[in-house]
């Protein structure tokens, strides 16, 4: 089985984005990408405290 390139496998990623997308015109996709902004924020966040809290409490 050959190796798979990045170049492959970027274009079947936008491939099957674009499927997953459908017919949604741009100007509404925007409220998907604030909404995917956001929950990355407050994972981002979640973590920064759970590893403050471990460090306070001396875990490693």
């Amino acid at each position: 089985m050959p190796k798979l390139d990045l170049q492959t496998l970027e274009s079947w990623l936008w491939d099957s984005a674009n499927i997953l997308r459908g017919s949604i015109d741009s100007s509404d996709f925007k409220n998907y990408i604030f909404g995917l902004l956001f929950l990355k924020s407050a994972n981002d966040v979640f973590e920064e405290e759970v590893e403050a809290l471990m460090a306070r409490e001396g875990y490693s």
